[in-house]
């Protein structure tokens, strides 16, 4: 996952986490709600971007063992 994408899945986390807060502090069940819903969503956003780069990584070592190891082996270094 890329830093870009990690930094606003997390800010989203935290905005959703203080909307909540917030919610919870003045009995805005709504605004709670809403917060939860962000934060969730944030979560989400980051375990879909983890699950990309494993299948990612997982798809170019199989390739690599396809073509008989990487460049650097068949190269002899």
């Amino acid at each position: 996952m890329s830093a870009f994408d990690k930094a606003k899945d997390k800010a989203q986390q935290a905005k959703g986490k203080a909307k909540k807060k917030v919610g919870e502090a003045t009995d805005d069940e709504e605004l709670e709600a809403e917060g939860q819903r962000e934060q969730m969503a944030g979560e989400a956003k980051e375990a879909a971007h983890g699950a990309r780069d494993k299948a990612t990584r997982a798809a170019h070592e199989a390739k690599e063992k396809l073509q008989g190891g990487d460049e650097d082996e068949r190269r002899g270094r």
